[in-house]
């Protein structure tokens, strides 16, 4: 299997690693050459210059990059995928798009005769390394049915949503959910050490009582060492979070708490924390601001 692959990012890094571990054979495109260049060196496959050599070399083309605009950069805009032979190929996209660009991508692809499936995923670098990773996908069905191997290479699940947009929709609810927890964990922390409890009596405590979570599991190490290297960034968080405000918007509701996390979050990333990890939090609760 030949796959084409755009965008090496730590989560797209993590995934390209996986799949060459299954045996598929990538051809890498990076908007920084450099590091296109470099994982080719160490999984020993091709890398191209531009997007649309992509389905010069592969019928499978994965776009996993940092948001629409990135992705209809990529597909859409100059030397881009659909710039070269693009008819009955397919674009996996797995960035966490807008809603409304995702549809507007599908109708576009199909429009040359191409496919489009909506593909993000829940997870970061490590579970992706491990092929971990829960895959949303929406799309024409049989399309997803041909991709399906594929998909499960690094996905431990898989959930086919319909028609291409809901499974963007049910990330963007996914994240809103993934980013409050996040800060309820980093407040929590927070006021367990101004209150003299120590920090992993109080994650031990959490994990027993109502932390226990996924996010706990997945943060636990950072919070304890605060290395807040990135697998999931303030910047990805508070783009997500925006998105899903538009889709609170698109379908008349509210959410005091959904505008209340992007605030938060948009105040670390004025702080100069938006590239860290989103578990940053914690450090930016823990300042003393007296």
């Amino acid at each position: 299997m030949k796959v084409g692959f755009a965008g090496l990012g730590n989560l797209g890094r993590a995934i390209a690693e996986r799949l060459a571990s299954q045996g598929v054979e990538l051809v890498l495109w990076n908007r920084t050459l450099d590091k296109a260049k470099e994982l080719a060196r160490q999984l020993n496959c091709e890398w191209v210059k531009k997007p649309r050599q992509l389905p010069e070399k592969a019928d499978r083309i994965i776009v996993i990059v940092f948001d629409s605009k990135a992705s209809e950069e990529v597909i859409f805009g100059t030397d881009g995928i659909a710039e070269g032979p693009i008819e009955d190929k397919t674009v996996l996209d797995l960035t966490t798009n807008h809603f409304e660009y995702v549809r507007e991508a599908f109708r576009a692809l199909k429009e040359k005769k191409a496919h489009y499936l909506d593909a993000p995923v829940l997870g970061s670098v490590v579970p992706a390394s491990k092929g971990e990773l829960t895959s949303l996908v929406a799309g024409e069905e049989e399309v997803f049915k041909a991709n399906e191997a594929l998909i499960r290479l690094y996905s431990k699940a898989v959930y086919f949503l319909g028609e291409a947009g809901k499974a963007t929709e049910a990330k963007l609810i996914n994240n809103v959910v993934l980013g409050g927890f996040m800060d309820l964990l980093a407040e929590a922390l927070a006021l367990a050490q101004k209150a003299g409890i120590g920090k992993e009596t109080m994650l031990r405590i959490l994990e027993d009582g109502a932390g226990r979570s996924y996010v706990l599991e997945a943060k636990k190490q950072k919070l304890l060492s605060e290395d807040f290297s990135p697998h999931f960034s303030v910047d990805l968080i508070y783009k997500d979070l925006g998105y899903a405000l538009d889709l609170l918007a698109k379908l008349k509701s509210f959410s005091f708490s959904t505008a209340a996390l992007r605030e938060t979050y948009g105040l670390a990333r004025s702080k100069g924390l938006g590239k860290l990890d989103f578990s940053v939090l914690y450090a930016l609760f823990t300042e003393d601001l007296s």
